[in-house]
């Protein structure tokens, strides 16, 4: 969504009439900021009193009189001294003027209601017609947990009404198959108040992340080594990669015998560390470096969400040590690796998004663009499609985001390839070239699934919990219509075994129908049926959850037809 489009101008002027309608009906309150998101927008408040989710409709109905009264949205630039003096009473305002050092402050205003704003609306409230207010949330001003606690109020906001109901629709659809919901109904995972933000696998959660990660293991076999490093890092090692200046808000700290310690927020540096172990030659390079590593970022508990937004996660990451001339060749390689992992998924339409540097950085602008030219002349060079995000790199780096669309249409952002000039200089890392001269590495930061974690719930709700036979945690149910067939049914669930299917025997001693249900609800993909004619013609039916059955069928080519779909 482009800042300059018309559609963030009319979610930023929704932000405005949300404040308005907030102040009107709660004088008292103090606005802070209301910036625009993916969907809509959201303001954050600190009210008198604290608001609750019945006030929404209130407030909603307060915003659609003030759109009614179609006022002129107008901007004017004043002064930092008159900023400073209309905002005195207002502690948030102040330290955002105070905070701006060069550049005009503008206020924009609709009616009686102004803002401190850097601009881009629709020209009247009355083009703001097609939105919806979505729920109430603590925040933190700034984000920061240290900071003033505060209430936000988020909406969504889109150009028809038609664009409205596509996304409410897909929004409730969501719900009846949302992740946190089939996690629990399917015994996949479990959330505790001992451990906010961190999953806790289940048997059969554990066999999903454990495929995830031999299907991963698979693709890379051949080009990559994998390793493994300790979560709990001492401080410096932090302080060298510029994570302690830039990250340290999302970052654990630990106290261990006296010296400070921090829990990893990502895998890069021990990556560093291990690479520097002995001299490495230019023919060594590309070095392609696996890890599966567990981290842990700081999340405010407001936005903590499932398995979408959690405090700790295993990250599928790997780092290239590549030459600068060999950076186009392996970004390609690594794309071609991401889509063909997705398409495994069913996921086939991937987007390009190159994100540039960020507001807080390392290094000199001529690095960035270096690296970020390299990333865009592989992208155009080959003719891949792409599209350009401003300021959402990495703060080391400029990073190309692999999107994937799923089932309900909705976009989800997993891979990156992040191009990194900066931690070789940080940690000194080289290599001997061809006339032994020591020059320093390019670094390439990638990952396919990103948190594994999410990656799972976005498989659930994707399949709304119907997962693909090859990753099912339990692809076969045995079924017998009495007791009489258990014996026949437990020599079936053998054989099934000792070719590594995940099969099971219902011994509930349900009639069959219940068997039949039960299995539906846990969505099983097969369930094999086993009356006293499947006996004694030594055959199963299958029965699919859909309701499809096939009738007579030999044990070994049901064999053989599962371990063809359980194949990676």
């Amino acid at each position: 969504m482009k800042k300059d489009g018309r559609l963030y101008a009319l979610r930023h002027s929704a932000a405005h009439v949300l404040a308005q309608a907030v102040l009107e009906l709660y004088p008292k309150t103090k606005l802070t900021l209301g910036p625009v998101t993916e969907n809509g927008f959201f303001y954050d408040f600190l009210p008198e009193e604290n608001l609750k989710e019945d006030d929404l409709s209130k407030i909603e109905a307060k915003m659609r009189e003030i759109l009614k009264k179609d006022y002129k949205i107008e901007g004017r630039e004043v002064s930092k001294e008159e900023a400073l003096k209309i905002y005195k009473d207002n502690p948030f305002k102040l330290e955002i003027i105070k905070g701006i050092e060069k550049g005009p402050i503008t206020i924009f205003s609709q009616g009686d209601f102004f803002d401190l704003c850097e601009g881009n609306h629709v020209e009247s409230t009355k083009e703001v017609q097609h939105f919806k207010l979505m729920g109430i949330s603590g925040s933190y001003w700034r984000g920061d947990r240290d900071g003033m606690a505060l209430q936000r109020i988020s909406g969504v906001a889109f150009e028809t009404a038609k664009d409205l109901e596509k996304y409410l629709k897909r929004i409730e659809e969501a719900k009846l198959y949302d992740h946190r919901k089939l996690g629990k109904e399917l015994d996949l995972f479990s959330f505790h108040d001992e451990a906010p933000g961190s999953v806790f696998f289940h048997d059969k959660g554990l066999k999903i992340f454990n495929k995830l990660i031999e299907y991963s293991r698979k693709m890379h076999k051949d080009d990559y080594i994998e390793i493994k490093t300790p979560i709990i890092l001492h401080e410096k090692l932090w302080k060298t990669s510029g994570h302690y200046d830039n990250y340290k808000e999302n970052m654990f700290f630990t106290t261990i015998d006296d010296a400070n310690y921090c829990i990893r927020p990502m895998n890069c540096p021990a990556s560093m560390l291990l690479y520097n172990e002995r001299p490495h030659s230019y023919r060594e390079l590309p070095l392609r470096v696996a890890e599966y590593g567990l981290d842990h970022r700081y999340e405010l508990s407001g936005v903590l969400h499932g398995l979408f937004r959690v405090r700790s996660f295993t990250m599928d990451d790997a780092h290239i040590f590549c030459t600068l001339d060999q950076v186009e060749d392996e970004v390609l390689k690594v794309l071609e690796l991401a889509n063909a992992m997705y398409k495994k998924f069913g996921f086939e339409k991937i987007k390009m998004i190159l994100a540039t540097k960020p507001e807080k950085a390392m290094g000199s602008d001529e690095v960035w663009d270096k690296a970020t030219d390299a990333l865009k002349g592989a992208l155009e060079r080959h003719g891949i499609d792409f599209a350009v995000s401003e300021g959402d790199g990495a703060f080391y780096g400029p990073k190309i985001e692999l999107r994937f669309e799923d089932a309900m249409g909705r976009d989800w952002q997993c891979g990156t390839i992040q191009l990194d000039f900066f931690q070789p200089e940080n940690f000194n890392l080289e290599y001997i070239t061809s006339d032994q001269s020591k020059k320093r590495p390019v670094i390439i930061h990638r990952a396919v699934y990103g948190s594994l974690e999410r990656f799972i719930g976005i498989l659930l709700e994707h399949y709304r919990g119907h997962l693909p036979f090859w990753i099912a945690p339990e692809q076969v149910r045995v079924l017998t219509i009495t007791d009489a067939q258990k014996d026949y049914a437990s020599k079936v669930l053998k054989e099934l075994r000792a070719h590594n299917i995940e099969a099971y025997l219902d011994e509930s001693g349900d009639q069959i129908g219940g068997q039949i249900r039960k299995a539906q609800v846990d969505k099983i993909p097969w369930m094999l049926v086993i009356g006293k004619k499947e006996v004694e013609n030594n055959t199963v039916t299958l029965r699919h959850s859909d309701g499809k059955q096939e009738f007579g069928l030999k044990l070994e080519d049901i064999i053989s037809k599962a371990c063809e779909l359980s194949e990676f």
